[in-house]
């Protein structure tokens, strides 16, 4: 399945201490909406508990784990699924729109406005000393928080419909990423971020 039409071009955002750079909309052959629904119907969804300050804790999200490598972060380790054919397309649009090359994607779905991701950096040792990540988003608009770890400066970036945003460089070394909890009502949104595990 080949989902991507045109040659897209990120834009550079401006920030210390690493890389990010912004695409709109990902240039896809179906509209997002099918591309959403098919992802809430085609994935093996679950709510992940995870270690946190030493104690088993429930995710604030639903997530699953595809690709070709094992993974490990707070605490737990995840088997990949192999990738759905939806999966392979997205991802070889996202390869072309960054020209890097992935081999696992990491989804998370946000139901609703109490649906968050606390603040943590990519820096599993498997990712690399300068991992890029690849953040695709469909449904929901959330702003994506980026805090320095050692400066007074945040960062924050709504995440809409369609778009890719790529983390690289040092960014995962520097700063650290979340989205917080809302009260304003906020449909479901699923991200996929997809990395090179070695």
């Amino acid at each position: 399945m080949d989902l991507f039409d045109a040659e897209p071009t990120l834009q550079p955002i401006p920030v210390e201490d690493g890389e990010l750079a912004f695409l709109p909309q990902l240039p896809l052959a179906l509209p997002n909406d099918e591309v959403l629904r098919r992802l809430l119907d085609e994935t093996a969804w679950r709510q992940e508990s995870i270690i946190l300050y030493g104690k088993p804790v429930l995710q604030p999200r639903l997530s699953a784990w595809y690709g070709e490598a094992v993974y490990t972060y707070s605490g737990r380790t995840f088997q990949p699924l192999p990738f759905t054919p939806l999966q392979l397309a997205i991802k070889q649009a996202v390869e072309a729109a960054t020209g890097r090359r992935f081999n696992s994607v990491l989804l998370n779905c946000y139901r609703d406005e109490r649906d968050s991701m606390g603040f943590h950096s990519d820096d599993e040792r498997e990712l690399g000393r300068e991992p890029a990540i690849a953040s695709v988003t469909f449904g929901a608009t959330r702003t994506f928080i980026l805090k320095h770890k050692t400066l007074p400066k945040t960062l924050k970036l709504d995440l809409t419909d369609g778009s890719l945003l790529l983390m690289a460089g040092t960014l995962q070394q520097h700063w650290r990423h979340g989205i917080n909890k809302e009260t304003k009502p906020r449909g479901v949104r699923v991200n996929l971020t997809f990395r090179l595990i070695a």
